[in-house]
Parts: C-alpha cells; structure tokens; sequence
C-alpha cells in the first residue's frame, strides 16, 4: 500500500498565499511537499507533463475557473483524484463535485475555506480509502467484457459469488441488530472483487434471479450459524424490484426461507428505488405480497432517484436506508444535514425503522444520533467482512458488554 509521501499533489489556486498554506498543512499531514499551480491553465499544462495522484481545486479562480478546469481534466488521458478547496457557498461545491463524479473523476471531498490541519488529516484518510478504489473502474471496463454467462452461472454454482455481511448498528445502544448481504467474487484469476466490477454483467446476462437466490442462500446459512452460537442477527438482501414482475417470486423465496426452518421474520428484502418493474403493479403486488408473508422491506437508497415521496408512501415498507449521498459530510454542510433531518422524520412519522448508509466519521454518526436515526451502516462501523468475521465482531461486541458489566 502507498504511503502518503509517495502520492504526487498539484494545489491549483490563483493565491499564492493559499498555496503555500496549503502545502504546509499536507506535508504536516505526512504528504511530500507539493507542487503548486497559480492558474487553471498552467495547472493542466503540468498535468501533461508530469502525472498526479491528487489535485486540490479552487473554484473561484481568474480566467478558466476551477469549473472549466475540472471539464478540461475529465478529457485528459490521465485522470488524477480531486479535492475542491473554495470559498464558494457548499451548494456549489457539491453541484460541482456531483459534475466532475458524472464526468468519471474521483472526489475525494469538498472542504470549505480555510482549510485546518483537521481537513488535512480527513483528506489523509479519504485517500487511504479511496486509492484502491480509483483504480477500480479500470479494471471493471477491462474484466467485464470477459464474464460471458457460462462464466457468471459458473462462479453463482460454484460459490464463487457469494455473500459477505455489513453490519448494523442501533445508535440508541450501539449494538450489531442485523446484516445486510454484499456480493463478492473470489475470482481465480483477478482475484477478490467488487460488485462495481462485474454486476452490469450479471444484468446483462439475465442472471439477476440466480444471484438474488445464492444471497439468500448465503444470508440463509449465515443466519443460522449464528444462532447456533447464540445470536439472534436477522439479515437483508438486495432484490431487484424489476424480479417482482414474476409473481411467483414471494412464494419461491417464502419456500427457501421455511425450507431452511428460518421465520421470515428474519429476512428483509432491500428494495433499490431506481430499478422499477415492467409492470407497476407487479410491483405493488410482489411487495405486499412479500409483506403478508412476514418478510422485512426497505426502501434502498432514499433519496437519490426520482419517485422517492411516491415509492414511500405506496409501498408497504418497514424500513427507510437514507442514502450515503445524504449522511456523508452531514455534520459539516447545512444542505445535506438539512436534508437528512427531514429524512429521518419523514421516516419515523411513517412508523418506519430509519437506518444512514455510508457513515464513515465520528461527526457524522453523533449527528445522526442527536436527530433521532434509528440505525447506521458504514465504514465507520465496519465493511462487509464474510460470515466467520461476522462471528467475530458478535463475539467482540458480547466481550466488551460483559466487560462493562463487571
């Protein structure tokens, strides 16, 4: 793994001063000195000579704003990660962020003028976390031409693709009170994978049913092994809503469920809010359906599609997961905390369980518990880690309440 000393840095803003500042709070961070550019123009002249891991962005800059810029950047063959650094109000920062993510370039973060020491640090840390997964979307555009479905059928068989757990945790007791089912794919040649690298394969091969049905398989024997060793963790698994235009599904999944001699109590289905079915109301049918038979339902994601209110109210869920786009940098910005509160009532005034996606500070989770969330998902807490690990958080957490108890 690279150490933050070995990351090349261009800071490009029009103040000499602010560069300087800059510089100075990243080398204390562990960062090498940076390079620095005076000017849009001369900064994309650098880029061509001289590759970059990170360019820090100013937006409010004389002659080719940080806008263009990043417009400019997104063309180049080499795309470095970015961090925008301004003074402009948050609202633009993350429109802009949110252009240059739909242009392909990774953002690391949107900071507020004048950066601190503590930014310096988060910027650290966001980098750790994200250079792997920079490189990601290479390697998806190279590896998913190979994964014909012979191949994808093949890895669903074999347990190839399987499921990994994420954890959640309930802020009122800061305990693990279920798991949610993540695909992952030990592949023989590329190695461990996520699903950004070959699930648009499983879509297109039509295979979206076969990997539904290996998640519950595995969310399955998850769940009973850890009732064997004394733990009650109810668990979810993605489903993808256009499925319920076979009306035949709930009753499948109701079969595989009691055939395991699981409730369905114990199962919930994570409904994603952008995929709709060919027929709506196979949709509305295969949801109440899911309902009548005991199993859990959330609605996935709130937020970022289009039919959210509507999806919400017509649907008989049990469960609202506010999407990491809302609950990400909460704490520091007033639109999206703003946003979030909102979030979090709507749900709670619907009888809804109300669980954040994508926590990934300390700031953020405190702000989530002062306004009332229910549950939080996210690297804070922990990543998808595979059953046995799963075990071992349980049995961590159980030690250190008994511990406390003493």
């Amino acid at each position: 793994m690279k150490q933050l000393s070995d990351y090349r840095i261009l800071i490009v803003d029009d103040h000499p001063f602010q560069c300087v500042h800059l510089a100075d709070l990243l080398e204390s961070a562990g960062f090498s000195y940076a390079d620095v550019a005076t000017s849009a123009e001369a900064a994309l002249q650098m880029i061509g000579l001289r590759p970059y891991h990170l360019v820090l962005i100013d937006l409010n800059m004389a002659g080719m704003d940080g806008v263009q810029f990043i417009d400019r950047l997104a063309t180049l063959h080499h795309n470095p990660m970015l961090a925008i650094v301004s003074a402009c109000p948050r609202r633009i920062m993350n429109s802009v962020a949110l252009m240059a993510k739909e242009k392909g370039l990774a953002v690391l973060g949107t900071f507020a003028k004048p950066l601190t020491s503590d930014h310096a640090r988060q910027l650290a840390g966001q980098l750790r976390r994200s250079s792997a997964e920079a490189a990601r979307p290479a390697l998806r555009a190279e590896v998913d031409t190979v994964f014909d479905g012979d191949t994808l059928e093949h890895a669903l068989q074999q347990g190839q693709l399987c499921a990994w757990f994420q954890p959640k945790k309930a802020l009122a007791s800061g305990r693990i009170v279920s798991a949610e089912a993540l695909v992952r794919w030990q592949h023989p040649e590329f190695g461990f994978m996520l699903p950004g690298s070959f699930l648009s394969a499983v879509r297109r091969h039509g295979l979206d049913r076969a990997l539904l049905l290996r998640m519950l398989e595995d969310a399955l024997d998850a769940h009973m092994r850890w009732r064997r060793e004394g733990y009650r963790m109810p668990v979810s698994v993605n489903l993808p809503t256009q499925l319920l235009d076979d009306p035949d599904l709930p009753d499948e999944l109701e079969q595989m469920v009691q055939a395991k001699g699981v409730s369905t109590q114990e199962i919930s289905f994570e409904l994603l809010e952008d995929e709709t079915t060919t027929v709506q109301g196979q949709y509305y049918m295969g949801a109440s359906r899911l309902r009548l038979k005991g199993f859990g339902l959330a609605q996935d994601d709130f937020g970022r599609g289009y039919s959210s209110m509507y999806s919400l109210i017509s649907t008989p869920f049990t469960e609202l997961k506010i999407d990491r786009a809302f609950v990400s940098g909460a704490a520091d910005d007033e639109g999206r905390a703003a946003a979030l509160v909102s979030s979090v009532q709507l749900g709670r005034q619907l009888g809804l369980q109300v669980t954040a996606e994508g926590v990934e500070t300390s700031k953020d989770l405190e702000f989530l518990r002062r306004i009332g969330c229910d549950c939080a998902q996210g690297f804070l807490i922990s990543a998808a880690v595979d059953a046995g690990a799963f075990s071992h958080l349980l049995a961590m957490e159980r030690q250190a309440m008994e511990a406390s108890h003493l």
